[in-house]
């Protein structure tokens, strides 16, 4: 049987003010999505990063799990004053945050989502992006850690009875990021302090060797970082951000894009070709590649190798955020938040551009798991009006559109891109379908492919008319509809006066003409 015969449907989970729903995916039957559950009250919803459950947090501290097989609730968890919760990649376990009011009180604890028994706890005193989730795992979830005070502890996956296995000295560490897949290697960031810079160090997860960083970093002026690992675990990209520019060409201070790998063959800058801050960064599926957008507007976007050598200029443009689709073939360059909203998609196997088209106020975006369709949703409470979903074709052709009064979350459910077909026959297979809009609110949504050929075709905009106050434009209806005339007709009283003092010239000019001959 062929892969695309056996891949899994593709579901969109949906979720507004009355619960989150769960749609049917593309390709639609009769235009329309089918439902697969029905709104569920809730005030977050989260996937697992394989796909194979579905955390709910509902109201009175409530926290469901829910089997993506069947979408039916296996557990339920009663926690008070629970403020976080997160679910482990393979939704083996869920780790919740309650505020504590004493230090001996354990307030993080893990939970097994099949017995419904915790078994971890421990203290944490507050909670940021950095430090949650608590226990990090790789993606297989063989391998389990934490953040402690100047060490990063390493806890036996098959056991949480034990406190720790073993331990990585790191003095100073504020952050790290366990590698996924597999979680062989650690990196650790450590602030800058008393003039000494910062750092980012990898180290190996193996007990015996993990005492020298295999690779190490320092950075000046480095408010914080962002640690991006590729599949495979080789490679880690290191977005250093500082708030202050010494250049003073940004209000928002400068960023830089590091590289280095497990081998220490690379440790440095990626070689941008432009000033200005980095907007996005993106490995590739496979790991081997990474996507770059970078610079002062117009940004640029380049396609690196692991070896940081340029493979693919995707040009220049009003852009900020890359998506990779996840079969590693076609490339989504865009430009939300305050940027207009273009959308530029490539392929990268045939290194050419297939379309480009506009999805205004977007607030997400991703690429299906089968990387055949890619999503934007704009949702609250980034956005209060014009909320909504819209789905774009491989080549950015509009594929479907669906209006909310409000929105506030829309996502795929996780697959394996390994588990859908090839890329080239699923496009073929797809074919071409109708754009399906509903309930559309304002021409302000109105978006299609052609917009961008539109925009280079469009006559060159009127010259705009000189200011004239509220008042003089009523007097100026209130004198048409006296005189019956068009108001649009009706002479200033400066252009009267301009008017009477050319006449003047003109008869003061002959007269003069005149008395000369």
């Amino acid at each position: 049987m062929a892969a695309s015969e056996t891949a899994p449907p593709l579901d969109i989970l949906v979720r507004g003010p009355e619960g989150f729903s769960l749609w049917n995916g593309p390709p639609f039957s009769n235009g329309q999505p089918g439902i697969k559950l029905e709104n569920i009250s809730c005030t977050s919803t989260k996937f697992s990063e394989d796909g194979s459950r579905l955390m709910v947090m509902k109201s009175d501290s409530v926290i469901s799990i829910y089997d993506c097989s069947s979408y039916r609730e296996i557990r339920s968890f009663q926690i008070p004053n629970v403020a976080a919760a997160a679910l482990s990649p393979r939704g083996t376990y869920v780790q919740t945050f309650q505020k504590s009011s004493t230090p001996q009180e354990k307030n993080v604890i893990l939970w097994n989502t099949e017995t419904g028994d915790p078994v971890y706890q421990q203290f944490q005193k507050n909670m940021t992006k950095a430090t949650w989730p608590s226990i990090r795992f790789s993606s297989d979830e063989a391998v389990a850690c934490r953040l402690a005070t100047n060490e990063i502890q390493f806890l036996d996956a098959g056991d949480f009875s034990k406190p720790f296995i073993y331990r990585l000295r790191v003095p100073g560490v504020a952050a790290f990021e366990l590698s996924k897949a597999p979680g062989s290697h650690v990196a650790a960031f450590v602030p800058e302090s008393k003039g000494i810079p910062a750092s980012v160090q990898i180290f190996s997860c193996a007990k015996a060797v993990q005492s020298q960083p295999l690779a190490r970093r320092s950075f000046f002026r480095c408010s914080s970082v962002q640690l991006n690992w590729n599949n495979g675990s080789t490679g880690l990209l290191v977005v250093v951000q500082s708030d202050v520019d010494k250049t003073n060409q940004s209000y928002y201070g400068e960023s830089k894009l590091n590289y280095l790998t497990t081998d220490g063959t690379h440790e440095g800058l990626v070689p941008l070709r432009k000033e200005g801050p980095v907007h996005d960064v993106q490995w590739s599926y496979s790991g081997s590649e990474f996507a770059v957008v970078y610079g002062f507007m117009p940004s640029k976007a380049t396609v690196f190798d692991k070896k940081c050598n340029p493979l693919l200029e995707l040009g220049t443009g009003p852009y900020n955020t890359i998506r990779w689709n996840p079969k590693g073939k076609f490339l989504c360059l865009a430009g939300f938040g305050n940027l207009p909203g273009d959308m530029a998609f490539w392929d990268y196997g045939e290194k050419k551009q297939l379309g480009t088209t506009r999805a205004e106020l977007s607030v997400t975006s991703e690429w299906s798991p089968d990387g055949c369709y890619f999503m934007t949703a704009t949702t609250a409470p980034r956005l209060q009006v014009d909320n909504g979903i819209k789905i774009f074709h491989h080549n950015g052709s509009l594929f479907f559109k669906k209006m909310f009064d409000k929105l506030y979350q829309a996502d795929w459910k996780p697959e394996s891109p390994d588990r859908f077909g090839d890329i080239a026959e699923l496009v073929k297979s797809i074919g071409s379908l109708k754009v399906v809009e509903t309930k559309p609110q304002g021409d302000r949504s109105k978006i299609s492919q052609t917009s961008a050929k539109a925009s280079a075709s469009n006559p060159p905009a009127q010259k705009p008319a000189a200011y004239r106050p509220p008042h003089a434009k009523s007097a100026a209806a209130v004198q048409a509809q006296l005189f019956g005339e068009s108001s649009t007709e009706t002479v200033s009283k400066n252009a009267l006066k301009n008017k009477k003092k050319r006449e003047k010239q003109r008869e003061k000019k002959a007269a003069e003409a005149t008395s000369g001959t």
